[in-house]
């Protein structure tokens, strides 16, 4: 049967309406897991449209999900990073939520400490246990969504539920319809969907979820998870492993709606982020990050990440303030105690340093050259140098011009005597058999004996 599309505007085949398929012995796509192998990339030609929604936003887990790999934060901690989250995601809430557990007095106390702030973005959500004292107590703090944990593959199904299909999708439901009761908008976390039966399995269960949540009057919100990060950013790519094939098909044949569609992803094949864009432009509106991509085994999306890839997709940072990604990363590292490794993008020590002494030359006569934006004007991190043995001329009246902050008509350049005091001094240390790096300190002290205490530290 042909239908005029109200998305396209062209007549169409109405969706097929999925059945569930409710078989006696588990799915495990052995073809594409073998787990004694890499899995396997399988490809099925099958293209689906690009529907970037005219709307899309960031969520955060960080106190949720992010929290279950590291040392708790303690309650002072989550008010500090909701705080400077919500100057990050700007007055238009482009971090458009985060997630709390509320499972033990200190749980509800952070969210009250961070409700008492009486700030708009992000929204505080919880994720909870299915039981019915739950939904009250989320209801009892005021909040007006919450997730909910519905495994999807047959591993979880079978394997750790030890049910069938039909058994795992009926609990499933009698837990969406307690949220329903209790006036509370359920979250639904599909966990594991890229290993997942999209078609015996996921749709026909948001098919039913879609329909109970009409007859309750109340949405419910869509999260498609890459728990294991087996997702794929490609085009043309089978399932279960396609992202893009799971967001067209969730919106097609389930009819769920961009801004009730979330993507929660993990890092475990460097996919995360690629993955996370993908999503995005292929009809999902929300991205579900952590700070720091701090996570389960090798972590989640990078909020800070797709706050760059928001910026490069749209065009604008639309009132984010990004300086506040340092920041945060400063927090991590001062107060919490976390060790960001050095070259990590946008947080890192070192995302923004050289070495190499053909590279400080370009940045000494246009710091564009090498540098991947003006980082002083979005991170309040302007572009560095690391003086060694491989540090040329350039670089160190470079160092110099930057650590002192000279102004454009004091500032050094390659042959000026200092400068040359400098190299040759370095050059001495590393020929006389030094191994170790220079410290600021001892390049500090060479340089005022050599300038005669002439430049001053602001």
């Amino acid at each position: 049967m042909l239908e005029l599309s109200s998305k396209t505007n062209l007549l169409e085949e109405s969706s097929y309406r999925y059945s569930l398929q409710d078989v006696d012995t588990p799915n495990l796509y052995r073809d594409m897991y073998n787990y004694e192998e890499v899995p396997r990339i399988a490809f099925n030609h099958r293209r689906v449209p690009m529907c970037m929604p005219e709307e899309i936003w960031i969520t955060d887990t960080t106190f949720r999900d992010g929290q279950q790999s590291i040392e708790p934060y303690s309650v002072e901690q989550i008010v500090d990073l909701y705080k400077m989250m919500s100057r990050l995601g700007g007055p238009f809430g482009i971090i458009r939520q985060t997630e709390f557990f509320a499972y033990s007095e200190k749980d509800r106390e952070a969210i009250r400490r961070c409700q008492d702030l009486g700030l708009r973005f992000p929204e505080i959500t919880t994720w909870i246990r299915a039981n019915k004292e739950d939904f009250k107590l989320v209801k009892d703090l005021g909040i007006r969504e919450t997730g909910i944990l519905v495994s999807c593959s047959d591993y979880h199904i079978f394997n750790k539920l030890k049910m069938k299909r039909s058994e795992a999708m009926k609990q499933y439901l009698a837990t969406v319809d307690m949220a329903f009761e209790a006036g509370v908008m359920p979250r639904c976390h599909l966990e594991d969907i890229t290993r997942a039966d999209f078609y015996g399995f996921v749709v026909p269960f948001v098919n039913e979820l879609m329909k109970r949540s009409e007859d309750a009057h109340i949405p419910v919100r869509i999260r498609a998870c890459d728990t294991m990060g087996y997702g794929v950013p490609y085009t043309e790519v089978a399932p279960p492993r396609s992202v893009a094939g799971i967001i067209y098909g969730l919106m097609t044949y389930s009819g769920v709606s961009s801004e009730l569609l979330e993507w929660h992803g993990h890092n475990d094949f460097y996919k995360a982020v690629a993955n996370a864009s993908t999503a995005w432009l292929y009809g999902a509106s929300a991205v579900n990050c952590t700070l720091l991509g701090i996570g389960e085994r090798t972590g989640n999306v990078p909020l800070e990440a797709m706050i760059m890839e928001y910026a490069s997709l749209r065009g604008s940072l639309d009132g984010m303030d990004t300086t506040v990604i340092t920041e945060i990363a400063d927090y991590y590292k001062n107060s919490i105690g976390i060790k960001i490794p050095s070259r990590t993008p946008f947080v890192g020590r070192d995302f923004n340093v050289t070495r190499a002494g053909i590279h400080a030359d370009g940045i000494l006569k246009d710091e564009e050259i090498y540098n991947v934006f003006n980082t002083k004007k979005l991170l309040n991190r302007p572009p560095m140098v690391v003086l060694g043995q491989n540090s040329g001329l350039a670089g160190i009246a470079y160092w110099i011009n930057n650590t002192y902050n000279l102004p454009e008509d004091k500032m050094v350049d390659k042959k000026d005597p200092v400068v040359i005091g400098v190299k040759e001094w370095i050059d001495a240390e590393y020929e006389g058999g030094r191994q170790s790096s220079l410290s600021t300190e001892e390049i500090e002290l060479k340089i005022q004996e050599l300038s005669n205490g002439s430049f001053r530290l602001l």
